[in-house]
């Protein structure tokens, strides 16, 4: 990426402004067209949202989006339809015991909704309500749970037990919320397990056995990988011992899949910015606060400068590092991404997720500090593309939001518009409602506003 060391936040405002005009309209043309009877929806086709059978996690994206929207305008419309919908439809996800997305589905409409309760931006009438939702279902998520051989243990991944998914990382932090609102997961005999020693346990997993750090692990992790991730890691249940890395989405279990490099990246960072507001008293017999800062701090540097050497220069991603057909488009760090090449597809919907963990890290660290503004400014510089035309669904008969996303490239499910060789110009859930959450953490920024935060709902 060529980082631009001049950009100023409040330079996108008005571009931010332009953006949420377009994502109103988006959201209202879904509400409008799209059958939820079909399934929740989770990647265009042609310009319109289509279901996939595989696991219910996009959903809360689509109504946490008129939360988001609400947030941004204060059109009252996106949050009287966000409130119902959620009272509706997304119960069922409180109670799923089948998948590891809980932290994806219900804090982006149970979690938003109690935030701007908390903010007096919505009445305070449905807060034990939202509470309520957000402690089953960090209990129902922690319940989820395997154990790794000398300690520890992760939450499993829709594919079974064996299964350590990177994606999950962001997953985890319904359990550091339901824990703050004084909840804990049940067991047998009456065992009570802490939600706050669980998350922790997953990111310590997340960071041993999913991020690379160039220290010799395997023949791959070399130094100049630090920080690259794999989607999968491997375990033998019947011991809880690591077996191998491996892969679902991305091109193999050695490659970078960039998505699950994105959701790492921001699962670190923010993970730091709530340890902040963790009594050192909880975290007493977890460790401590150093040790677990420490993890956390390795992991969010690793690989948000993994995102930075190995992104095109405008701060896309192409979607696998290692994809098979890369090299046929010769020195691409070099040049702007190419979202319509014949050879591989970026996936936006990575940078879009990303962008927050930079952002957070640069906070973090400190905006104007050397490291944390070199975060920040790549932050910036990514923002700025995924805001521009290019990027953007302003066709008005395309439902989608953020264009040029990649859902899952193995299984060949993506969209290939005629005449093109790669799946481009489509859209997705979580890209879509991802963009506007990095969308809103910058505006409040820029306006001075309380800084955006998962555990915001705690106030």
């Amino acid at each position: 990426m060529r980082i631009d060391e001049q950009l100023q936040a409040p330079a996108l405002a008005p571009a931010l402004q332009k953006f949420w005009q377009l994502s109103g309209q988006k959201i209202d043309l879904i509400f409008k067209e799209y059958d939820p009877a079909k399934g929740s929806p989770v990647f265009t086709a042609a310009g319109k949202y289509t279901a996939r059978g595989w696991t219910e996690w996009t959903e809360g994206f689509n109504y946490g989006s008129a939360f988001l929207q609400f947030d941004a305008t204060g059109e009252q419309r996106f949050a009287d339809s966000a409130q119902k919908l959620t009272v509706a439809r997304m119960a069922s996800h409180v109670s799923h015991t089948g998948v590891h997305d809980h932290g994806f589905n219900n804090l982006s409409t149970y979690g938003n909704w109690l935030r701007l309760q908390r903010e007096g931006r919505l009445p305070a009438d449905q807060v034990e309500f939202c509470e309520l939702a957000i402690k089953a279902s960090g209990a129902v998520q922690a319940a989820r749970w395997s154990r790794i051989h000398g300690g520890g243990g992760y939450i499993y991944s829709f594919n079974g037990p064996q299964s350590l998914f990177v994606d999950t990382i962001r997953s985890v932090r319904i359990l550091m919320v339901a824990h703050r609102l004084g909840h804990r997961l049940m067991g047998e005999n009456d065992a009570a397990h802490s939600l706050l020693e669980r998350g922790l346990q997953h990111i310590d997993a997340t960071a041993k056995y999913s991020i690379y750090y160039g220290e010799g692990r395997d023949s791959y992790d070399v130094p100049a990988e630090r920080g690259r991730t794999t989607h999968e890691a491997i375990f033998n249940t019947n011991d809880g011992r690591f077996r191998c890395p491996n892969s679902q989405q991305g091109f193999s279990g050695f490659t970078t899949w960039t998505r699950g490099l994105s959701w790492a990246m921001v699962g670190f960072a923010e993970e730091l910015e709530f340890l902040k507001t963790v009594p050192d008293a909880d975290l007493a017999s977890l460790g401590g606060r150093a040790h677990w800062e420490a993890i956390l701090l390795k992991g969010a540097r690793a690989t948000c400068d993994w995102f930075i050497a190995n992104t095109a220069l405008d701060g896309i991603p192409y979607w696998d590092a290692g994809a098979p057909n890369l090299h046929r488009l010769g020195d691409w760090r070099t040049r702007n991404a190419e979202p319509c090449n014949d050879h591989e597809p970026v996936d936006s919907s990575a940078a879009a997720i990303g962008v927050q963990g930079l952002f957070r890290l640069a906070r973090y660290l400190g905006e104007t500090t050397p490291e944390g503004k070199k975060y920040w400014q790549a932050g910036l510089t990514t923002m700025r593309t995924l805001l521009s035309d290019a990027y953007l669904g302003i066709d008005p008969t395309h439902q989608g939001l953020l264009l040029h996303t990649v859902y899952h490239r193995p299984n060949g499910w993506d969209y290939i518009p005629p005449g093109r060789k790669v799946p481009c110009g489509e859209a997705c859930m979580w890209g879509d409602y991802h963009l506007r959450e990095a969308a809103l953490t910058l505006q409040r920024i820029i306006e001075n506003k309380p800084y955006y935060t998962f555990f915001g709902c705690l106030k």
